[in-house]
């Protein structure tokens, strides 16, 4: 199709056109998936929603997809559709599936007991290697980034005896009760939309600013009563927010004003590096939080602190107390995770990884934004190393709240549901792909196509 030439300066989508375009979708792809939706239905037999973990049910499609295997940046359905992964389990298999170093290791490993609860080498390698990445010279390990935050979030109220966390409006660092927290319209903070059974309103937990506002940020800390601030060096979640000029900086020297640690969780932004944004932009953390891939997929987590931190951990904690005090678990540490992450750090996120994901991304990017200048279209595309994510509106937002006002669930539906019909799957939660070591020029190339002719379906 020849693009038009609208007199305006962007085209507009027809709903009605879009909401036939997304049921022809639906039936080509229930025709295309019987083995799935075979399995979705046996699933919900016994599986509440038909699903183990309730976030797979948030697809575009009208059933999961039931996943057979995957190796590298690709996957194979029970039906026998091979797909490309942009998804990459949200962050999580950022490694692609299956690299061979980390497989190897776990194998290994299996074969010669899982966990101990009883330090082993590979912990020691681990943390060296955080430390050397990060800046940041003591390491604790957890299950998962959500354990990291929670833990770290103690940590802090122990030391500073103060009540409140200060996170940013639509952030997101997992499954923590303080995060789920939003400014509600009077300005008062409240329980964020769909958060489940808030023990206590967060507003006795939780201070929220908006990203990049350094007067409510200062305003937030004035008072002395903020234990840490857990912030994302860029906002991923609601989609990629990159941090004003000079954001950093004031962070930084307002916590330190206050008294106030400040976290920085690189759980998705660790897509910028091997050592994240914080090595990449020179920030200099109290605390540091880190999970999903730097384990290939396996359970397991990080968290790091400076010397400062660790005298006062010390000096406030008995030895006597340490298994319930609320911070790590059983399985936390466990040999398995240990030497998946030594595996997965030497020989899978490396420099080399970097620097073909990243450019990779980068074509990424241009394909899409030739494609949204061509047919002159109210988007924008960002990127943060190798994650890239585009957007239906014409500015880029400086906050979550300006990111939340323009999501598009039908449009997200069908562009999704396109791209996976045609075997590519994009995260469900946004329109986000990360690219791992695996994916080629071909692939993205692949994708730039396939959103090409998503676009031209949408204004024929």
């Amino acid at each position: 199709m020849t693009p038009s030439t609208p007199d305006t300066a962007t085209v507009s989508i027809d709903r009605t056109r879009l909401a036939g375009l997304l049921k022809q979708e639906d039936e080509l792809f229930i025709k295309n998936h019987k083995h799935s939706q075979e399995l979705f239905e046996r699933a919900k037999k016994s599986l509440h929603g038909g699903v183990p973990m309730n976030w797979m049910i948030k697809w575009a499609s009208p059933f999961p997809v039931f996943v057979k295997e995957g190796e590298g940046a690709y996957f194979t359905c029970v039906d026998g559709h091979k797909y490309l992964d942009f998804c990459l389990g949200d962050t999580g298999a950022m490694t692609g599936h299956a690299p061979k170093a980390s497989v190897e290791a776990i194998v290994d490993r299996i074969k010669h007991g899982t966990t101990f609860m009883l330090p082993c080498e590979d912990g020691i390698v681990v943390a060296e290697e955080l430390a050397k990445r990060f800046g940041l010279p003591y390491w604790q390990t957890a299950l998962t980034a959500t354990d990291a935050n929670r833990f770290v979030i103690r940590l802090c109220r122990q030391i500073t005896g103060r009540q409140y966390v200060l996170v940013h409006n639509w952030c997101y660092h997992g499954s923590v009760d303080e995060t789920f927290a939003t400014l509600m319209p009077d300005g008062q903070v409240g329980p964020r939309r769909s958060n489940v059974g808030p023990p206590v309103n967060p507003r006795e937990t939780t201070r929220v600013v908006e990203f990049n506002d350094i007067e409510a940020l200062e305003k937030a800390l004035s008072d002395g009563k903020v234990a840490c601030v857990l912030a994302e060096p860029v906002m991923t979640n609601i989609g990629i927010i990159h941090p004003d000029e000079g954001y950093h900086q004031a962070l930084r020297e307002l916590t330190r004003k206050y008294g106030t640690y400040l976290v920085i969780d690189e759980t998705h932004t660790i897509c910028t590096g091997p050592g994240g944004y914080t090595r990449a932009h020179n920030l200099s953390p109290d605390f540091l939080t880190i999970g999903k891939p730097i384990a290939s997929g396996l359970p397991a987590s990080a968290y790091g602190f400076t010397k400062e931190v660790a005298e006062q951990i010390a000096k406030n904690t008995r030895v006597s107390d340490c298994d319930t005090g609320g911070i790590g678990g059983t399985l936390a540490g466990n040999a398995l995770a240990l030497a998946a992450m030594k595996a997965t750090l030497q020989k899978v996120l490396t420099e080399e990884a970097y620097a073909k994901t990243i450019p990779l991304a980068g074509r990424f990017r241009a394909g899409v934004e030739e494609v949204i200048d061509q047919y002159r279209l109210p988007w924008i595309i960002k990127q943060l190393g190798c994650r890239v994510e585009y957007w239906f509106r014409p500015t880029a937002p400086r906050n979550g709240s300006e990111a939340a006002a323009v999501e598009d669930h039908e449009l997200d539906r069908y562009m999704h549901l396109y791209a996976l019909n045609r075997g590519i799957l994009m995260t469900p939660f946004h329109n986000m792909a990360l690219i791992a070591p695996g994916t080629s020029e071909a692939d993205i190339d692949k994708h730039t196509q396939i959103f090409r002719e998503a676009v031209e379906s949408l204004l024929a």
